[in-house]
């Protein structure tokens, strides 16, 4: 069969124009690709500048969520470009929007105690139960806040001893934070035999804090009579301090009332 030198450079003719077509389109969605790419990336990064300046506007707004939610909004806008980038190419993005999804509901429930680490993060951040150099105590977790992070807080018990909680598990428990308030209680009780004077023992009590200046003056120190047996009567000294002075404070009492009764032990022998 001879070839039809017409039918050949006809064939080669129509080849020719749809190879430059497609040239033409791909080239003019290949640049547009490249300018989606560049200007979605400033985009991209002036969100997140202008949201980590606008969070840190907000009164006491945690630096921590400040870089959290400005990198989420940095991402997302990525995400809706790359998105848009696809299209330029004729691909279906509901398709790739569907897939991105399935794809992120099951790295969810991979990482489900993940995920509930971080959204307890936020909320610890958010709500501050606690914060950076308060003494808590949450379940069995005891210690001073060093760090509060996305995924876990980290500590230093009162011996010195390194803990990493999970936020999970600080966020789903009872919170006793021994700093924020500002001011703490202690009572210190002794028991006195049925021939002591009570009277006199609480006004010895009261009078231990006197000058001591870590210890508030309202309210004020108190003793009573908290409880009673058959052969004795127990005696409560009642103060109030700062706690940075809890620690030094009763220490310091609790020997001062051990010294004041053994003094009289000995006077009165």
């Amino acid at each position: 069969m001879e070839l039809d030198p017409q039918n050949a450079f006809t064939a080669i003719q129509t080849g020719v124009h749809q190879a430059s077509a497609l040239v033409v389109t791909y080239s003019f969605s290949v640049v547009g690709a490249i300018l989606l790419l560049v200007i979605g990336y400033i985009v991209a990064g002036l969100v997140e500048r202008w949201l980590y300046a606008g969070l840190g506007q907000v009164s006491g707004f945690d630096l921590t969520l400040r870089r959290f939610f400005s990198k989420i909004a940095r991402y997302a806008v990525l995400g809706l470009v790359t998105v848009m980038v696809l299209g330029q190419f004729g691909i279906q993005t509901a398709s790739v929007i569907a897939a991105i999804g399935a794809i992120g509901l099951a790295i969810g429930l991979a990482l489900q105690g993940t995920l509930q680490n971080i959204a307890a993060g936020i909320m610890l951040l958010a709500l501050r139960p606690l914060r950076i150099g308060e003494y808590v105590e949450v379940g069995s977790v005891t210690g001073t806040v060093e760090e509060i992070g996305l995924f876990a807080t980290r500590l230093r018990a009162a011996d010195g001893v390194y803990v990493l909680a999970p936020n999970s598990t600080l966020w789903t428990q009872p919170v006793k934070n021994y700093t924020r308030n500002g001011v703490r209680r202690n009572d210190i009780t002794i028991n006195a035999g049925p021939d002591e004077d009570v009277d006199q023992i609480q006004k010895s009590l009261v009078k231990l804090t006197a000058g001591d200046k870590r210890i508030l003056r309202e309210p004020a120190p108190q003793a009573f009579a908290s409880d009673l047996t058959d052969d004795s009567v127990a005696v409560t000294l009642r103060y109030w301090t700062s706690p940075g002075d809890f620690p030094a404070v009763k220490a310091d009492l609790t020997r001062g009332t051990r010294n004041l009764f053994l003094n009289k032990k000995l006077a009165a022998e």
